[in-house]
């Protein structure tokens, strides 16, 4: 007589497996455990971020495509007669572009960060959603199946991106 093998289970549920992202192959993936004892605010924080590196790294992917299949823009990068031509692909661009280029750089980015890419009027449907009251492109046409598959589509393209340009530096 042997006992019945009864089946393990597991009930730790973190409460995000039915988020949008917690799809095939891994499902909910949070390996670093991030998310432990996290509540909805934490999800969405993290959310936010991810969706953001996700779009400047899909950016960051198409810049380096683009610039490495040849296409530049035309003239000079500083005063001193740097062609845009003349920099290289990838990180060691910053080694060519100007001190006073690099920061300006960095103060556009801070400025887009600080004031142009987050809920300005606190209407956000989810985070990431950068509309604004102004701009829509026919989003509150779709459906909201058809919303929840462009929302994982930029995700998971998101997550490509982040990983190609890690592979691509």
């Amino acid at each position: 007589f042997a006992p019945a093998k009864v089946a393990s289970t597991n009930t730790a549920l973190k409460g995000f497996e039915s988020e949008i992202g917690a799809q095939p192959p891994f499902g909910f993936y949070d390996p670093l455990g991030l998310l432990d004892d996290a509540d909805q605010e934490r999800f969405d924080n993290l959310r936010y971020v991810e969706v953001k590196h996700g779009r400047i790294s899909m950016l960051a992917v198409l810049g380096h495509i683009v610039t490495t299949a040849g296409v530049r823009l035309p003239g000079d990068i500083d005063y001193s007669g740097t062609a845009f031509a003349d920099i290289p692909n990838g990180l060691a661009a910053f080694s060519k572009i100007p001190a006073a280029g690099v920061l300006q750089i960095f103060l556009f980015v801070g400025f887009l960060e600080l004031n142009v890419m987050k809920d300005v009027t606190g209407e956000a449907a989810f985070p990431g959603d950068f509309r604004n009251g102004a701009l829509d492109f026919g989003w509150d046409n779709f459906d909201e199946e058809t919303q929840t598959s462009k929302r994982a589509i930029e995700l998971n393209n998101g997550r490509a991106a982040m990983m190609g340009i890690l592979g691509l530096m």
